[in-house]
C-alpha cells in the first residue's frame, strides 16, 4: 500500500474535518420552534439562518438594539402550595430531575428564573392556612402564635432545591388572606382586614420575610394582596385602592423600614382592567414613597393598561404576576402562539419585568385546591402524576422565554406586525433574542433585519420562534 505523503494527509484532513464541515454550514441565529401540532416542541432546528445584504421586499421585523427598555428580571411560574406538594411526593431521583430541568439551563433545562409563592395558602392548596391561626373567638394582637410549620412540609423544601440550582433566582411573596381574627367576618373566605389590625398584619409580614430569610430563603419581594377586589376564592381578602394606600403608608411601609427590611412593595395584584386601582394609591406621595411598582393578571382587561400605569408613573416598575395558560379541548392543536403573543409579548412590549404564569403543577384532575373556592380548572406548567411528568402549554410559554432572555436582559426595539407580534431582548452576554408567535391564519415567511442584514425564515401557523444570535 502506498502511502500518501504529509502534505496530502494534511489536505485530506482539511476536506473531511467535523471542524470544516461544519463551517459549510454555519449559521448566524439559532432558532427554537414549538408548532401547533406538537411536531416540534421547543426544538432547536437546524436550518440555516444567515443575516445578508438584500434588496427582495418582504414582511420585515426590523430589530433595533440602540432603543432600550425595561430590565427583565425573569420568567416563571407560581409555586403554589399544591405544586410543591406533588413535588415532595414524587421520588427523590424523580424530583431532582424535573426540578433540574425546570431551573437550570444545562443540557434540556428551560432556566425559570422568577417564581410567585403564596403567603400562607392560596386556593390551589389542599387546605386553608395561615401563620397564626387562632380558634374562634381567639386572638393573637402580639403574633406569638407566628409559625411557618405548614410551609416547611412542602414549600420550604422544594423552595431550598430550587435555590440550589439557581441561588440567584427572584421570589415574590403574595398573601390570599390575612388570620381570620384580623378580619371583618373572621373568616377565610372574603371579608376585609379591620382597621384595628394593620399594624399587626405589617408585622406579620415582617415576621414572614425574616422568617424566611432565616430559612435561608430570600423574598425579593411581596404583593400586599392577591386580587384584592376578589372576595370569591377560598382564601380571599377585599381591599380598596384607599385602603392599600393606607395600609402601604402607614404600616407595612414603615414597618419594613423600622426593620430594615429591603424587599420591595408591589401593590394591586389583579387585572388588567382596572388600572385606576394602582393610579389611585400612585397618586398619594405618602404611598408611593414605598411601592416599587405594580402587579398585574390578565384574567380580564387589556395588556396596555399597564402602559398607561408606566406613563403615569414612569420611575415605577411593572410586573406581570398571574395568568392561568391551559391546553385547549382539541388535544390535537397546541394553543402556545396565542399564549406567547398575549402574555409573554404582551406584557414585555407594555413594560413588565417579568412573566409569571399560574401554576407550576397540578395533579391530573387540577388538584390539588381548596373547597368553596378553589379552582377546579386550573391546569399546571407540568402535570404530575406520581412521578410522570406531563408538560402543558404554559411550560413551553415560558421556555421561550426563560431558557435565553435572563435575567439583566434588557428589551430593545422590534416593529410589531399583526399576525407576527414579537418582542426583542439583548442579554447580559451580548446575545440578541428575538420571540414571534405566529397567530394567523396560516403559515409566514418574513426577514429578520438586524444592523442593516435581513435573515430569511418562516413560521407555520400557531408555531412560535425563538431566534437567538
Amino acid at each position: 500500500m502506498r502511502l500518501k505523503s504529509p502534505a496530502c494527509l494534511a489536505l485530506a484532513f482539511m476536506v473531511l474535518s467535523p471542524v470544516s464541515l461544519l463551517a459549510q454550514f454555519r449559521h448566524d441565529a439559532d432558532l427554537y420552534l414549538t408548532t401547533e401540532d406538537r411536531s416540534s416542541l421547543f426544538m432547536e432546528q437546524h436550518s440555516e439562518l444567515k443575516f445578508e445584504k438584500s434588496k427582495e421586499k418582504a414582511i420585515t421585523i426590523e430589530v433595533d438594539d440602540k432603543k432600550k427598555f425595561q430590565s427583565i428580571d425573569g420568567f416563571g411560574f407560581a409555586l403554589t402550595g399544591g405544586s410543591a406538594q406533588l413535588l415532595m411526593q414524587m421520588s427523590a431521583d424523580s424530583r431532582s430531575s424535573i426540578l433540574n430541568e425546570l431551573f437550570s439551563t444545562a443540557n434540556t433545562g428551560i432556566g425559570v428564573s422568577y417564581l410567585r409563592v403564596s403567603i400562607g395558602a392560596s386556593d390551589m392548596n389542599d387546605h386553608v392556612y395561615t401563620y397564626d391561626d387562632m380558634p374562634a373567638g381567639e386572638k393573637d394582637a402580639d403574633l406569638n402564635k407566628f409559625s411557618l410549620k405548614e410551609d416547611q412540609a412542602a414549600v420550604i423544601p422544594v423552595l431550598k432545591q430550587v435555590l440550589a440550582i439557581d441561588p440567584k433566582i427572584k421570589i415574590l411573596g403574595s398573601p390570599w388572606t390575612a388570620p381570620s381574627w384580623m378580619k371583618t367576618n373572621e373568616k377565610p373566605k372574603g371579608g376585609s382586614l379591620k382597621k384595628e389590625y394593620y399594624a399587626n398584619y405589617a408585622q406579620y409580614f415582617v415576621k414572614y420575610v425574616q422568617g424566611m430569610e432565616a430559612e435561608g430563603i430570600h423574598i425579593d419581594a411581596v404583593t400586599v394582596q392577591n386580587e384584592p377586589r376578589n372576595p370569591k376564592n377560598t382564601p380571599s381578602l377585599v381591599m380598596t385602592a384607599e385602603e392599600q394606600a393606607d395600609f402601604i403608608k402607614n404600616f407595612l411601609g414603615p414597618a419594613f423600614e423600622k426593620a430594615k427590611i429591603k424587599t420591595k412593595i408591589i401593590l394591586y395584584d389583579h387585572n388588567c382592567d382596572m388600572p385606576e386601582y394602582p393610579l389611585t394609591v400612585l397618586k398619594d406621595a405618602d404611598a408611593r414613597k414605598y411601592v416599587d411598582g405594580t402587579g398585574f393578571h390578565l384574567y380580564e382587561g387589556e395588556i396596555t393598561a399597564m402602559s398607561k400605569v408606566h406613563d403615569a408613573y414612569p420611575d415605577k416598575n411593572l410586573y406581570f404576576t398571574e395568568q392561568m395558560v391551559v391546553d385547549g379541548k382539541d388535544s390535537s392543536v397546541f394553543p402556545v402562539a396565542r399564549a406567547v403573543s398575549r402574555i409573554v409579548i404582551g406584557a414585555t412590549r407594555n413594560w413588565s419585568r417579568n412573566v409569571l404564569l399560574w401554576n407550576l403543577a397540578a395533579d391530573p384532575d387540577f388538584g390539588p385546591h381548596t373547597n368553596d373556592g378553589g379552582c377546579p380548572m386550573c391546569q399546571g406548567a407540568i402535570t404530575i402524576d406520581h412521578n410522570d411528568v406531563a408538560r402543558n402549554s404554559a411550560y413551553y410559554t415560558v421556555a421561550h422565554a426563560s431558557r435565553f432572555v435572563r435575567p439583566g436582559s434588557v428589551r430593545v426595539a422590534s416593529n410589531d406586525l399583526d399576525n407576527l407580534h414579537n418582542v426583542a431582548f439583548k442579554t447580559p452576554e451580548g446575545k440578541r433574542v428575538l420571540i414571534v408567535a405566529n397567530t394567523g391564519s396560516g403559515p409566514q415567511s418574513f426577514k429578520i433585519r438586524y444592523h442593516g442584514k435581513d435573515m430569511t425564515t418562516s413560521l407555520a401557523e400557531g408555531a412560535v420562534g425563538t431566534y437567538v444570535w
